[in-house]
C-alpha cells in the first residue's frame, strides 16, 4: 500500500506572502519607508522605555499592580486595532482569501505564525518581558515566566485576528467608513479618559487605587499569565499553573471563535446589502415621519435627520459634538471646574448649523429646484434649524443640569441654561446666514478634509467669524449676568432662563427671517460652491 498523502504547510508561504507585502508597501515612496523606518524607531524606543520602566519596579510594591494593569492595556490595544488600521492593513481582511482551497485549521495556523512578524509583536514581547522581570525572583518563575510571554503575545494576536474576522462584513461595508471617520472621536475621549486617570493617580492615593483596581484585573486574560511569574516567585506554584491554564483555554476560546468567523466567511454569501434594503423597504421611513410636522418642514427635517444617521461627514461632525459636548463638563466636573462648562455643548452642537448647504454637494440643485418664493426659502431654513433644535434642547437641558448637580451648584442651574440656550440660539443664527453667504463645498475624495481646494477661506470666515458673531451675540445676556452677580442680586438669576430662552428663539428667528429672501437670490452661488467638491 501506498503511504498516504501528504499535503505541503502552508506556513511558510504566508510568511512570504507577509514578507512581500510589507516589501512592497515600503516601495511605493520614500516618504512611506521614511514614515515606517520613524515608527518602528519611535514604536521600539517606547517599548524599550516602558520595559525598563517595569524594570525599575521590581522591588516595589506597586510593581505587580502595573505588570496586571500593562497587560490589560496590551489586550485591549490589539482588540481594538482592527477596527482602525483594517482599511489600511490588507493581511487583516481573511476575505482575500476566500478563493484558494484552504481549510479554516490550516489557515488559522499560517495566520497566527505569519503574524507575529512585524512591529506590533515585538513591540508586546519587550513590555512583556518587562512586565515579568519585574515579577521574577527563583528559576520556577523564570520558566514561567517565558511561558507567560508566549501566551501573552499568542493570545494578543489571536484576538486581534479574531476581532477582524468577525467584524469583516462591517468593516468593509459602510458601516466601517463610518467607524474610521470617528476614529479620530475616540481617540479624543480616550485622550480625556486618560487625562482623568493621569489626575487620579496624581494624588497622594492613587497608587493605592492603583493596586485595589489590579485585585480585580489580574483575572482578566491575558493578566492571570503575568500574575502567575509572582505567584511562582512566591512559591505558589499550585496557583501558577492554574492561572497559565487559565490563559490557555482563553486562548483556546478565541482561535475557536477565529475559526468560526473564518468559516463562516468562506462559505457564507454577503447577503448585507440585501438584508439591509430588505428592512428599509420594510420600515419605509413611516416612523420617522409620523413623528415629525406635516408638509415642507417634516420632509426637510426628515432629510436632514437621515443625513446625519447615514453620511458619514454628518456622521463624525455630530458624534464629535455629542461626546465632547458631554466631555468636557465631565471632565470640569471631575477636576472641580466652573459649571459654566456646560455651555461647550450648546457651542458644539450650535456650530452644526454652519455650512448647511455643503453635505447636500452637487445633490443641492434638487431642493434649489423647490425653492421659488421666499416663504419656500423660509420653510428650507426654518426645518434645518428645527431639526438640529429637536437634539440640541433637550441634550443641552440634560448636559447643564447633569454637570451642575455633579459640581454641587443647582443653584446654577436657572443661568447656566439661560446662557447655553442663548449661546444655542446666536449660532444658530449665525450659521444660518453664514451657509447663505459663505457657503463651500466638502471633499469627495477625501473624508476628513474640511473643504474643497480653494475654498479654504470660505470655510474659515464661515467658521471662525460666524462663531465669533454667534459668541457676540451673546454678549448682553453675558452682561446681564455678570451685573447680577456684582451688584449681589443673586436672588434674580432664574430670571436669566426663561430670558435666555426667549432670546435664543427671537434672534434665530429674526435671522431665519433676514436670510431668507438671500437664499432665494443666491441659489445659483451656492449651488456653484457646494459642487466644487
Amino acid at each position: 500500500m501506498s503511504a498516504p498523502a501528504t499535503h505541503p504547510s502552508v506556513t511558510p508561504v504566508f510568511i512570504r506572502l507577509k514578507l512581500a507585502i510589507i516589501r512592497n508597501g515600503l516601495r511605493q515612496s520614500t516618504g512611506r519607508t521614511i514614515g515606517w523606518i520613524v515608527g518602528v524607531v519611535f514604536a521600539m524606543l517606547y517599548g524599550l522605555a516602558m520595559g525598563v520602566g517595569m524594570i525599575a519596579l521590581r522591588h516595589s510594591d506597586y510593581g505587580p499592580a502595573a505588570a496586571v494593569g500593562l497587560a490589560v492595556v496590551l489586550i485591549i490595544g490589539w482588540a481594538v486595532m482592527p477596527l482602525f488600521l483594517f482599511g489600511g492593513d490588507d493581511t487583516l481582511d481573511p476575505t482575500r482569501l476566500a478563493m484558494l482551497p484552504l481549510r479554516p485549521r490550516p489557515l488559522i495556523a499560517a495566520l497566527l505564525i505569519s503574524s507575529l512578524l512585524g512591529v506590533g509583536p515585538v513591540f508586546t514581547v519587550i513590555v512583556t518581558a518587562g512586565a515579568v522581570s519585574a515579577l521574577a525572583g527563583n528559576a520556577v518563575s523564570i520558566v514561567v515566566a517565558v511561558v507567560a510571554v508566549a501566551l501573552v503575545l499568542l493570545l494578543c494576536v489571536a484576538l486581534s485576528r479574531a476581532v477582524a474576522a468577525a467584524n469583516t462584513r462591517l468593516l468593509t461595508s459602510r458601516k466601517g467608513r463610518d467607524l474610521a471617520l470617528l476614529s479620530g472621536l475616540f481617540v479624543a475621549v480616550g485622550a480625556q479618559l486618560v487625562n482623568l486617570g493621569a489626575s487620579s493617580l496624581a494624588s497622594s492615593d492613587g497608587l493605592d487605587r492603583v493596586k485595589s483596581l489590579a485585585s480585580v484585573l489580574r483575572w482578566l486574560p491575558p493578566a492571570p499569565a503575568i500574575d502567575a511569574v509572582r505567584a511562582a516567585a512566591e512559591g505558589s506554584y499550585g496557583l501558577a499553573v492554574l492561572e497559565l491554564l487559565y490563559v490557555a483555554a482563553v486562548l483556546a476560546l478565541v482561535i475557536r471563535w477565529w475559526h468560526h468567523s473564518l468559516y463562516r466567511l468562506m462559505v457564507t454569501p454577503d447577503a448585507s446589502t440585501l438584508q439591509a434594503a430588505e428592512k428599509e423597504a420594510g420600515t419605509g421611513g413611516g416612523r420617522l415621519a409620523a413623528l415629525l410636522p406635516g408638509g415642507r418642514t417634516g420632509t426637510v427635517m426628515e432629510r436632514q435627520f437621515r443625513y446625519a444617521w447615514r453620511d458619514p461627514r454628518s456622521k463624525a461632525a455630530w458624534a464629535t459634538a455629542l461626546a465632547v459636548g458631554l466631555l468636557l463638563p465631565i471632565v470640569a466636573a471631575v477636576q472641580h471646574g466652573s459649571v459654566y462648562s456646560a455651555c461647550w455643548a450648546a457651542g458644539l452642537l450650535g456650530m452644526q448649523m454652519y455650512n448647511q448647504f455643503g453635505v447636500d454637494g452637487s445633490a443641492f440643485w434638487t431642493v434649489a429646484s423647490t425653492i421659488s418664493t421666499r416663504a419656500d426659502a423660509h420653510a428650507e431654513l426654518r426645518a434645518r434649524a428645527l431639526a438640529l433644535s429637536t437634539v440640541a434642547v433637550p441634550y443641552v437641558t440634560i448636559v447643564t443640569i447633569g454637570a451642575a448637580l455633579l459640581l454641587g451648584r443647582p443653584d446654577a442651574i436657572p443661568e447656566t441654561l439661560g446662557l447655553s440656550f442663548a449661546l444655542l440660539g446666536a449660532l444658530i443664527a449665525a450659521g444660518a446666514f453664514a451657509s447663505v453667504r459663505f457657503p463651500y463645498a466638502l471633499p469627495q475624495d477625501n473624508p476628513f478634509g474640511s473643504s474643497a481646494p480653494g475654498q479654504g477661506g470660505l470655510a474659515a470666515i464661515s467658521l471662525f467669524g460666524g462663531g465669533l458673531t454667534g459668541a457676540a451675540c451673546c454678549l448682553p445676556l453675558v452682561g446681564l449676568t455678570i451685573y447680577l452677580h456684582v451688584a449681589d442680586h443673586h436672588a434674580y438669576l432664574w430670571v436669566l432662563l426663561p430670558i435666555g430662552a426667549v432670546y435664543a428663539v427671537t434672534l434665530a428667528a429674526a435671522s431665519l427671517r433676514f436670510t431668507a429672501p438671500r437664499l432665494l437670490n443666491r441659489l445659483p452661488e451656492i449651488l456653484a460652491a457646494v459642487a466644487k467638491g
